[in-house]
């Protein structure tokens, strides 16, 4: 159903009519971003279709290959496809073995379901929020370059939006000028799940700091620091460079540059949690600068070594919370882990879909100053958050 949208300033037009895919393991994500566009869209319009989403699967054959199969038509539709990477627990059979599918397969998919759509949908946009191989973003030496390729295959493809959620570096949209890239970000999210779990925290220039764990990391922590008028210090990572593990430099040392943390709360703000070592670090070294609490707020938190090093340090005072997103997978341990906090994207997706499909303005959730210094205004007037 095609529903006009009225405001005082203009009158908007869908694009066409709004269909969602969901990719393997991305399911669960898509039905609730579908169920928020269904009330955003009875709130706001009086009426909407209850169900948004189209059925789609990918399959295997017995020897690994794949194919993907659109069980609806998508003519003239609006089409999204939101897709996860970096969900690891799914598998396929291949030759009798059972293999969990890589990024590189989840892409392969991704591809597929697009061929499928045949060039007869009104659209196509892609929401990938853990960007495929965006940490290999620039050239070191002879190195691919694998998140342009992607980027540039994706628009060959004819995707005409990609949507991604706090890319690793997003000058990777340079590799694709003319078609549609939106980097979303989390700090509104962050920021209420914060202060719902420690009302006290209160981010005040007396007792709260905010610390980038590295010098790549520093514009995404200077939004806080610069919208709160907090100090910020940043961690930079001494390493060896005449060793290689596991395809990067190891890290031998993390030195701080900034102010007194002591008897302060701490802030720490990343994109990628990958085993988790860095971080742990840090919270060390602030502890050891007699830092009163240490929180980490990671839009990807990937875990590859495990959760237990994470309860030993929280037992021992070390961390204080790690906040993280479900724009991919999360371990299921993590949900009986008192230190780990979910922070829910799924309505800030599903009004990203919402507005795109009107072909509105995307600046105010793509940039959230505005709602962020509201939040934190409505918290000290003794709102409380649900």
């Amino acid at each position: 159903m095609e529903i006009v949208r009225s405001s005082q300033s203009n009158i908007s037009f869908p694009i066409g009519p709004l269909a969602l895919i969901g990719m393997r393991g991305y399911e669960k994500f898509t039905k609730q971003v579908n169920d928020w566009i269904v009330q955003l869209r009875l709130e706001s319009m009086g009426v909407s279709d209850s169900n948004f989403i189209v059925d789609a699967q990918t399959k295997r054959f017995a020897n690994g290959e794949g194919k993907g199969i659109i069980n609806e038509t998508v003519r003239g539709r609006d089409l999204f496809i939101l897709c996860d990477v970096g969900n690891y627990s799914e598998t396929y059979d291949m030759m009798g073995f059972t293999n969990h599918m890589s990024p590189d397969d989840h892409f392969q998919d991704l591809k597929r379901i697009i061929s499928a759509a045949d060039g007869k949908a009104k659209r196509i946009n892609v929401i990938m929020p853990l960007l495929y191989n965006g940490r290999q973003h620039k050239r070191m030496v002879r190195e691919s370059l694998d998140c342009a390729e992607a980027l540039r295959e994706l628009a060959n493809y004819g995707v005409a939006n990609i949507i991604t959620f706090d890319a690793h570096d997003v000058r990777v949209q340079n590799a694709i000028p003319h078609v549609g890239f939106e980097n979303g970000v989390a700090y509104y999210q962050f920021l209420k799940e914060l202060l719902k779990t420690v009302p006290d925290l209160g981010f005040e220039h007396d007792n709260t700091m905010i610390v980038s764990p590295d010098e790549g990391a520093v514009h995404r922590n200077l939004f806080y620091a610069s919208i709160f008028k907090l100090d910020l210090g940043v961690f930079y990572k001494v390493r060896d460079y005449g060793k290689l593990v596991n395809g990067r430099n190891p890290i031998v040392a993390h030195e701080f540059i900034g102010g007194d943390v002591a008897g302060k709360d701490i802030i720490v703000i990343d994109d990628i949690l990958s085993s988790g070592e860095s971080i742990l670090d840090i919270a060390k070294e602030l502890k050891k600068r007699k830092a009163k609490r240490v929180f980490f707020l990671v839009t990807y938190a990937l875990f590859t070594g495990g959760v237990q090093v994470f309860d030993e340090y929280y037992t021992n005072g070390l961390i204080d919370g790690v906040y993280a997103t479900n724009l991919t997978y999360l371990r299921p341990e993590l949900d009986g882990c008192e230190w780990f906090h979910k922070v829910d994207m799924t309505k800030y997706v599903a009004k990203i879909i919402d507005d795109l499909n009107y072909n509105e303005s995307l600046s105010a959730l793509i940039s959230p100053s505005e709602r962020v210094i509201d939040l934190m205004r409505r918290v000290r007037n003794g709102e409380k958050l649900s």
